[in-house]
């Protein structure tokens, strides 16, 4: 199989992850373009999929999932990033990093990121990148971007979803 698409599989199973552990939450999952055109169709707890927004570059972009909770009030963008084998993914977290603080709409935004293909360092930049809150001015000093790990986002949602 070739690293490509091992690396579409692989990064599938890992949306497939975050799916399946909100829909155990009790989550409705909607791609978001049908979703918008008639979200009253729809109730409160919802996983929206392929949602859009314009990236740094002023081109359409997609993200992964949009959360959005009535319930827990909350509306989280979750981008997800897997790097099973070595590859370019880690090449674009300084890009992935600013989309999250300066184009993105949302004020909260979740990047899962997971695999052990990326590059030394590389999810520890990012997570420093966040720390730091690197490249932030007045105008996006108020996003909160987190980064988990798979493993930290079942975490995550298992102490916020409780039933």
């Amino acid at each position: 199989m070739k690293k490509g698409r091992k690396t579409n599989i692989t990064g599938t199973q890992l949306e497939k992850a975050v799916q399946t552990v909100l829909l155990e939450k009790g989550f409705e999952i909607v791609m978001y373009r049908v979703w918008n055109k008639n979200p009253e169709n729809y109730g409160k707890e919802l996983l929206l999929k392929n949602v859009p927004f314009t990236t740094i570059y002023g081109h359409g972009g997609n993200t992964e999932f949009l959360l959005i909770s009535e319930q827990y009030k909350l509306r989280i963008r979750i981008e997800c990033k897997w790097q099973q084998s070595a590859g370019s993914v880690d090449e674009k977290l300084p890009y992935l990093y600013l989309n999250t603080i300066e184009a993105m709409p949302e004020k909260d935004i979740m990047i899962l990121i997971d695999g052990d293909g990326f590059k030394a360092g590389a999810k520890t930049w990012l997570r420093d990148a966040v720390k730091k809150k690197l490249y932030t001015d007045e105008k996006n000093n108020d996003t909160n971007v987190i980064v988990f790990s798979l493993a930290e986002f079942f975490t995550w949602a298992n102490n916020i979803f409780q039933t």
